[in-house]
């Protein structure tokens, strides 16, 4: 069975999200037909107030739900002014002799999905079953895609299981839903159940690629690229979002060669472009290249939003490049006016404690203007610990890790203990279990994926349960017996072990899931081809060593994507020139 193991490796926002088409027309009076040409040509507010005006000087009454149902949809595809397709909406509601038809109801649930007007769109949905469309399949499909955008994926799911009639539409609203999400399983499955009603089109396609990026599986991405390329009819709207979803999947399931081809052959490139390939090079650390592709995408002419910058500091921070990300983000307010949000300040935190600048990383956090979050509470943790900045301070930054409202994690309480044990302070290592064990807080198993033959493999730590469990342990304790044969001694110091606790010893960190996997792999695979690891942990410090030994020893290529980056062993040396 696949699992979800991908950890939180940046994505495009927005950048993979299809359109759900669910255009209706009705038929226009003819003495109108003017009228309404202008209203679809406007360009800004006060000529559609104009055409409003008209409408109700020449009676709305006399065409029933026609002119309200336009006026909603004019409203609903201008960028700023989605707020009055609500207003009008309510408007229409007060009238006498006009009713909302299943014309209405699709573009208002556009705007609500807009603007996360949770609320509202609740009280459009009672409308629309109220009115006798709980059965309209252009309403539920905007109803998916509504409740999709404002993270109601139950309520979501409840309108396209009762939907007695769907479309291809539906499917896709449904399916990118479930991408979104993460629930990239059920994505995959309801992708199989599809198929055997309507054949898919770009969209759904596009959806599939993203599941296929969150679960790393390689060889079903690259089915779904030549089914793009083979199966579905040219159409400018999706090409470049179908490919800058394939550019994300490459680079997430560590094939670089792939997404850089993509990318490469694209004739029409958008900013979301540009972002998935600069994002695409900072997780696998490969800042030289993302700062040339930030070059050329401002020498083409396109400007970098928030997001690009996102991806020049995540760069910076995976190599150290210290200068270099304090210079982007001073070109990002001062050059481009972009206002860092917590994103930004996080990255930049991040840069500076992993480069040992612990005190400018505080000052950083104390003077940014929004509450830190746990993720940057997190990685100056981290950097105390590598850095062995003082129990003191790492102390107190955990605290503020444990108060910090939603810290049901235990990887505060792993790297404290960890740090306790390295001071030989064991009292307060047992202390802190028992603390763990009072507050319900339980570690999470490490878990790795790795596809052979087409085929996702996964394993627990210390599993059992693989069928062919036997001569995995065995080719284990042949890897063991080579890697001890040229030097290498099993790190069991707490510091070698980031996600680990130290009572374990050498047996525990030798039942890694990811070590499952690659003997896993090296027993199953052809030789010559790279195996391909995803890691819902950071790969700690010995299971690192390891995989550079068996890049070595066996001659191949070990790509492992852990819960922040990306790692290249080749050769015995890794991409991240061991800075992780």
């Amino acid at each position: 069975m696949l699992a979800t193991v991908a950890g939180p490796l940046i994505s495009v926002t927005g950048a993979t999200t299809p359109p759900v088409s669910t255009s209706v027309t009705t038929p226009a009076p003819t003495h109108i037909v003017p009228l309404l040409h202008q209203s679809h040509q406007c360009t800004d507010l006060s000529h559609l107030k104009q055409i409003h005006a008209q409408f109700f000087r020449t009676g709305p009454d006399e065409y029933g739900s026609f002119v309200w149902n336009t006026l909603i949809r004019a409203y609903s595809y201008s960028p700023d002014h989605k707020q009055k397709s609500l207003f009008v909406f309510y408007q229409m509601l007060d009238q006498v002799n006009v009713v909302p038809d299943n014309y209405t109801f699709p573009f208002v649930l556009k705007a609500c999905a807009y603007l996360f007007a949770l609320l509202e769109g609740k009280q459009v949905h009672a409308q629309a079953v109220k009115r006798g469309f709980g059965s309209d399949m252009y309403i539920n499909n905007s109803l998916i895609h509504f409740y999709s955008s404002c993270g109601c994926l139950k309520y979501a799911r409840k309108v396209f299981e009762k939907m007695p009639e769907r479309s291809v539409v539906s499917w896709n609203a449904m399916i990118n839903a479930l991408a979104e999400f993460g629930e990239y399983e059920d994505a995959l499955r309801m992708f199989t159940e599809m198929q055997m009603l309507f054949e898919p089109d770009g969209y759904t396609v596009q959806s599939l690629i993203a599941a296929c990026a969150g679960l790393g599986a390689l060889s079903l991405g690259i089915w779904a690229h030549l089914y793009v390329l083979k199966k579905c009819k040219y159409d400018p709207n999706i090409e470049v979002l179908v490919n800058n979803s394939l550019v994300e999947m490459y680079f997430k399931c560590g094939a670089l060669n792939f997404a850089v081809q993509v990318f490469e052959g694209m004739e029409i490139r958008d900013v979301n472009s540009w972002n998935s390939i600069i994002l695409g090079f900072a997780m696998h650390g490969k800042v030289e290249a993302a700062l040339e592709y930030f070059g050329r995408m401002v020498d083409d002419g396109l400007v970098p939003n928030s997001i690009t910058f996102l991806g020049i500091l995540s760069a910076c921070s995976h190599r150290g490049f210290v200068d270099e990300g304090r210079e982007y983000f001073k070109k990002m307010k001062n050059e481009y006016n972009i206002e860092p949000v917590l994103e930004h300040y996080g990255c930049l935190v991040d840069l500076l404690a992993r480069a040992g600048l612990i005190d400018e990383a505080l000052n950083i956090v104390t003077s940014m203007p929004m509450k830190p979050d746990l993720i940057i509470w997190r990685c100056l943790l981290d950097a105390c610990c590598k850095q062995n900045a003082g129990l003191e301070l790492t102390e107190e930054i955990c605290r503020q890790m444990i108060e910090a409202k939603g810290s049901d994690s235990s990887g505060e309480y792993v790297l404290l203990s960890r740090v306790y044990a390295s001071a030989d302070r064991w009292n307060e290592v047992g202390m802190i279990r028992k603390l763990m064990t009072e507050k319900g807080v339980n570690k999470e198993p490490g878990c790795s994926l790795v596809e052979v033959g087409g085929f996702a493999h996964e394993f627990f730590a210390g599993d059992t349960s693989h069928p062919q469990t036997k001569e995995i342990y065995q080719h284990l304790k042949l890897i063991e017996e080579k890697l001890k044969s040229i030097g290498y001694v099993t790190d069991t110091s707490p510091a070698a072990m980031i996600d680990e606790s130290s009572d374990g010893k050498g047996l525990a960190l030798r039942l890694h899931s990811e070590r499952l996997a690659v003997a896993f792999a090296l027993l199953n695979s052809k030789p010559g081809l790279p195996i391909r690891i995803f890691k819902n942990l950071r790969i700690c410090r010995d299971c690192h060593t390891v995989m550079k030994l068996i890049s070595k020893i066996f001659k191949v290529e070990v790509i492992v994507r852990d819960r922040l980056r990306f790692h290249h062993f080749q050769d015995g040396l890794c991409s991240c020139m061991d800075y992780w």
